[in-house]
């Protein structure tokens, strides 16, 4: 008997397990999808940086599956013609006091397999970034850029050749487990699964409610704002220059990234967002649920003048400017033209700690996908064999 397999959202990861489970299991995939397009929000959304694994604690899943979906992200999008540039990495130290947790930063991306990566000093960083500044550096040659979007929208191809169906516009409003299987109520539709999977993004509270299963965090929606450099300024960067990251935090802070087709962005940077989807300042829909969920308070009490330097980032484009400048100082205030926003889904425990790795949950027939933070549009293909591996086998 072939398994019927709903997958609850058509972002890159949804899609890729998706894909994953009808070439692996032979399984029946139906994709559901609220928006009218694939890739509509996280996926479409971020910097386009396939990151190689430099920053995740080695043993972890997030390193593991980094590592592995690299990999298998590259041989995808040779084989479907995809764009995929290795314009290589700096991880740059602006000062002494810095230079220890570069180091440090080094040897984690070695213990994770990252190759190539290199010790620069500060004139070796300029050889590969002429107008970036710093007192050292890491080189990561092989970290490369792409378009998860057209990724996204090939898996949904793939999907459907291998038998699927991508629903579009099919928001889900009910769930109801069976001991036989699942019943979704999407759109105006009825299905029946025998399992579902969850890779809501940034409306996983939601549907894991209608599925009965709340858990034990939140995701916390953290809006990140780019500027777009404008005429001869893209000239001024080559690749990616990157910060050394604050450990507290797993955002990255304000970097400069080359863009597959020829543009640079700068940003993003981290401002707690008051609704779901909230791509501006005035939507702020959701923010009796961010706000009531005790993590989020405790989390705004411990790191709140973290949070007042990145709203005046948000507010001032001098602020902006001043962050990239610390790398790149050629820039003005004239090369920079605001850009898109995107929304980062970020796992919220109830103590007001940010969950880091990724997270997925199993709940009889329906599993979860918790947190899926970056670096999982780089890891989605090896993040879908994950999630197929522990997708309950149909008792025959």
């Amino acid at each position: 008997m072939t398994e019927k397999i709903g997958i609850v959202g058509a972002g890159i990861v949804g899609l890729a397990v998706a894909r994953e489970l009808a070439i692996t299991r032979g399984a029946e995939v139906t994709v559901l999808e609220k928006e009218s397009h694939v890739a509509a929000h996280q996926t479409g959304h971020n910097s386009g940086v396939v990151h190689a694994g430099i920053y995740y604690p080695p043993g972890s899943l997030k390193a593991r599956l980094c590592r592995e979906g690299v990999a298998l992200l590259k041989d995808y999008c040779a084989a479907n013609e995809l764009p995929y540039d290795e314009v290589g990495k700096l991880v740059i130290a602006s000062t002494g006091a810095e230079r220890s947790r570069l180091h440090a930063l080094a040897e984690r991306a070695r213990a994770n397999g990252v190759p190539g990566i290199a010790e620069l000093d500060a004139l070796a960083l300029r050889e590969i970034e002429p107008h970036a500044v710093g007192v050292g550096a890491i080189h990561s040659p092989h970290t490369a850029i792409c378009d998860f979007a057209a990724v996204a929208r090939r898996l949904a191809l793939d999907v459907v050749e291998l038998g699927g169906s991508v629903r579009l516009s099919h928001p889900v409003r009910a769930i109801r487990e069976r001991s036989a299987g699942v019943q979704v109520l999407a759109g105006r539709r009825r299905f029946t699964f025998d399992r579902l999977v969850v890779c809501g993004g940034l409306g996983t509270d939601s549907v894991a409610r209608m599925a009965g299963h709340p858990g034990d965090v939140r995701i916390v929606p953290f809006r990140g704002e780019f500027y777009a450099l404008r005429g001869a300024a893209k000239d001024l960067v080559r690749g990616l220059i990157y910060p050394v990251p604050d450990p507290r935090y797993p955002f990255l802070g304000v970097h400069l990234t080359r863009q597959t087709d020829g543009g640079v962005l700068v940003g993003p940077n981290a401002v707690l967002a008051l609704a779901y989807e909230g791509y501006g300042w005035r939507n702020i829909r959701n923010f009796r649920q961010i706000l009531g969920w005790p993590g989020t308070m405790r989390l705004a009490r411990r790191h709140w003048r973290t949070g007042l330097k990145e709203i005046r980032g948000s507010l001032i484009k001098s602020a902006f400017l001043k962050g990239a400048q610390r790398y790149v100082p050629e820039l003005t205030a004239a090369d920079l033209t605001r850009a898109r926003s995107g929304v980062r889904a970020q796992a919220v425990a109830r103590d007001g700690d940010m969950v880091d790795d990724f997270v997925v949950d199993v709940h009889d027939n329906v599993v979860l996908v918790r947190n899926a933070p970056s670096p999982a549009a780089t890891s989605s293909l090896a993040i879908a064999r994950h999630i197929a591996g522990i997708v309950p086998a149909l008792v025959q």
